[in-house]
């Protein structure tokens, strides 16, 4: 998970360097071009975010200043030497480069700090983006093991037609098994989008008890960042996922919170389960959500030390319960140590990645990037996550058949809290 800061103009970056790591926070909120703080998982989480597991960037492009071209004068020599006399044709000069960077950074001895070339780069901005061709569906499986459905508004499938709570059946003719894994579920119902490109598919509908099938052609799906609903085990209940911090995450949790309101729930269900993280200060915002301001994140650099607060929440009444697992990473891991450090919410699951800095995405000349941490961060009980991640209030071992035995013990937690008298909200600071 990383951080990604927008192309800024700096005076001079030897003057700067020192202080960014602490003052990024600061600046990402007051910048006029929208410094956008970010977490960074690791190096073979980012060579793989294309696929699959990705966190949030913060890709800084500082203002350069040139170095002194006699500051490596041993790295000049050493190029010389191989361009006349190694045996074979050498590789081109970027190449060599690139291995310079790269043996630089290996020098600093952090694993998310690390160099990528720029076909990647250009990669985790597409993955960021959150498009892919689908037809624009969450699925999701239920205690039974049945595959269930749950449209993304204002996409195909939902203007097809398709409901919450359809239970899909077969794809392409063939019958899906509970036993299938959900990802290859998923991936059944995505494709390249192109001319008569698209998907057939029977769901049962449990409303009319009848199957319905659908033939929908694919799309470029955008993906939001939050999916909500009231949970049918308990309409009282209130289900949030946030799949990964993005910009749009704070106004996507407050429209979800509002709608959740607006049906009575009496306690919300925040999954936070194979969240890689995001942008640092959405996380802020949205864990600020359920909390009575007071702080949400303390930020240590080399130099110094921020301490980031939340402002007056929205929903800080509401019992809550927040599932985590090993994916659970970075930004996600901060709003679950906030919540849990100040008595807000229980978390239930397993224990998370322990993904504790921050970094920055720095922007090169040829759109290669440098990731470099920056800072640290710590709870608001002044804890560290890094290498050893939060743990569960009540660990919940993962069902081998994949049933959500999480989010069914979270429901008979929330049902108990519910009953209980009520409980005071955190105060700020507590």
């Amino acid at each position: 998970m990383y951080l990604t800061v927008q192309r800024g103009t700096m005076q001079a970056m030897s003057a700067c360097i020192t202080r960014l790591s602490f003052l990024l926070g600061r600046v990402a909120r007051n910048s006029m071009n929208s410094r956008l703080k970010l977490f960074l998982v690791g190096l073979v989480t980012a060579f793989m975010i294309a696929v699959a597991f990705f966190a949030g960037y913060e890709r800084s492009s500082l203002a350069y200043v040139a170095a002194d071209t006699e500051r490596f004068p041993l790295l000049s020599q050493a190029e010389d030497f191989v361009s006349q006399y190694f045996v074979k044709a050498p590789p081109s000069s970027t190449q060599l480069e690139y291995g310079a960077i790269r043996g630089m950074l290996t020098e600093l001895n952090d694993k998310f700090s690390f160099f990528i070339e720029p076909p990647v780069a250009q990669s985790e901005s597409n993955v960021l983006a959150g498009t892919y061709g689908g037809i624009g569906v969450q699925v999701k499986r239920d205690n039974t093991g049945a595959f269930v459905l749950y449209p993304f508004p204002n996409n195909p499938a939902a203007n097809a037609g398709v409901q919450d709570g359809d239970v899909l059946v077969s794809v392409g003719g063939q019958v899906v098994p509970t036993t299938a894994q959900p990802d290859a579920v998923d991936q059944m119902l995505r494709g390249e989008v192109k001319a008569g490109s698209g998907v057939t598919f029977v769901v049962h509908r449990p409303s009319t008890n009848a199957n319905v099938t659908f033939t929908i052609e694919f799309a470029v799906i955008n993906v939001p960042s939050v999916v909500w609903r009231v949970l049918s085990e308990d309409q009282t209940l209130g289900y949030i996922q946030i799949i990964e911090f993005t910009s749009r995450t704070p106004d996507e949790m407050k429209a979800a919170l509002d709608a959740l309101t607006a049906r009575n729930v009496r306690g919300l269900v925040l999954d936070l389960r194979n969240n890689p993280g995001g942008l640092l200060d959405e996380s802020i915002k949205t864990a600020g959500y359920f909390l009575n301001g007071g702080p949400v994140v303390i930020e240590e650099s080399r130099t110094a030390e921020q301490v980031d607060n939340a402002p007056t929440g929205l929903a800080t009444l509401l019992p809550l319960v927040v599932l985590i697992n090993g994916n659970t990473a970075s930004a996600a891991e901060l709003v679950s140590a906030a919540l849990q450090d100040r008595g807000r919410a229980v978390l239930i699951g397993q224990q998370t990645y322990g993904k504790g800095s921050v970094q920055l995405i720095l922007d090169l000349s040829d759109k290669s990037s440098m990731h470099l941490t920056t800072a640290e961060w710590l709870t608001p009980k002044r804890n560290t996550i890094s290498g050893k991640g939060l743990t569960p209030d009540i660990p919940i071992t993962p069902d081998p058949n994949g049933r959500d035995v999480e989010l069914t013990a979270a429901v008979q937690q929330l049902q108990k809290r519910i009953a209980a008298p009520a409980a005071p909200s955190a105060t700020p600071g507590s």
